[in-house]
């Protein structure tokens, strides 16, 4: 299992390496600079600008700056448009606030889908599969950008029960209404996908033997088909879990939590670059870690993965 580790490894830390380079470059490429407006500047202000910034200087060195600053001191350089602020401390304020709610709606999606699925697949062709397979189709047909004004509409302006947008420092009441609009489409994936792995892993012959033995439906579940049916759910979970995490825009801009989707909106109109590059790299570098971690629960759910 060690070796089988450091193997994984091995590919993520370069992966991680070749990914901050090519998004340097892509930005790089980008038509315009970041102080382009409607009205040209003077060309001794953009001279001041450029110096200021380093971007006179030549292209390997601003990637060399670029990259040591990151793998070094996670330094992402300052901000073009919040001349205030650099791109860590902007980060620092958007993520944490993403981080909550999309944490809170992937335990949301991940428990109600896989609990769905696992119910469904049991109990075949009954009114519970029935009932289960109605939410999920339901839920896949409202994605967050239709669930979110729908629950504001019901809970906010006509109930009167939940605040309709703010953060708040991350109160309850705050984070319920963002957590549900999220996580309602994932949790429709995730209990169909469970559901279809759980019949499968069900019709096999292990299962038929297991279940002639006489043990219980729960043992049977729980000891035998639980784990080969995670399999492919959980591949799915891995970047799930990630694409939560990392903001909405949707539920970013609709309940205005000011978590860092936001920013990534702000900083594609504005040409901010560097938040721009920032946060890919953010997304980027956790989609691996966490790629990287789906395949190690692969390994220990099936041995035969290791080899």
């Amino acid at each position: 299992m060690t070796t089988y580790i450091l193997r994984r490894l091995a590919v993520a830390i370069p992966t991680i390496l070749v990914l901050i380079v090519l998004t340097f470059c892509l930005m790089y490429a980008a038509p315009g600079t970041p102080f382009s407006t409607e009205r040209p500047l003077p060309p001794e202000v953009m001279a001041n600008l450029d110096a200021k910034y380093g971007l006179d200087q030549p292209f390997v060195v601003q990637m060399w700056r670029y990259v040591s600053g990151i793998l070094f001191s996670f330094d992402f350089g300052p901000s073009y448009y919040y001349t205030d602020q650099s791109v860590a401390d902007i980060i620092s304020q958007g993520f944490p606030v993403t981080l909550t709610y999309g944490f809170w709606a992937f335990v949301m999606a991940a428990t109600v889908g896989i609990g769905l699925g696992i119910a469904a697949a049991i109990f075949h062709n009954s009114w519970l599969d029935y009932l289960a397979v109605g939410i999920s189709i339901g839920a896949q047909v409202l994605p967050n950008f239709i669930m979110a004004p729908v629950l504001i509409l019901v809970f906010a302006v006509w109930l009167n029960w939940l605040p309709g947008g703010g953060w708040n420092g991350g109160a309850v009441d705050h984070v319920i209404l963002p957590v549900i609009a999220l996580a309602t489409s994932f949790m429709a994936s995730i209990a169909r996908l469970t559901r279809s792995s759980m019949l499968e892993v069900m019709n096999t012959n292990f299962i038929r033997t297991a279940r002639a033995k006489g043990l219980p439906m729960r043992r049977v579940v729980i000891r035998h088909a639980l784990k080969p049916a995670l399999l492919p759910v959980i591949s799915y979970l891995g970047p799930t879990f990630v694409g939560m995490i990392t903001g909405s825009v949707v539920i970013d801009v609709i309940f205005s939590t000011g978590g860092i989707g936001m920013f990534m909106v702000n900083a594609a109109f504005n040409r901010d670059y560097p938040v721009i590059m920032a946060i890919t790299v953010l997304t980027g570098v956790l989609t691996i870690l966490f790629s990287l971690l789906v395949d190690i629960l692969y390994a220990w759910i099936d041995p035969k993965i290791r080899y």
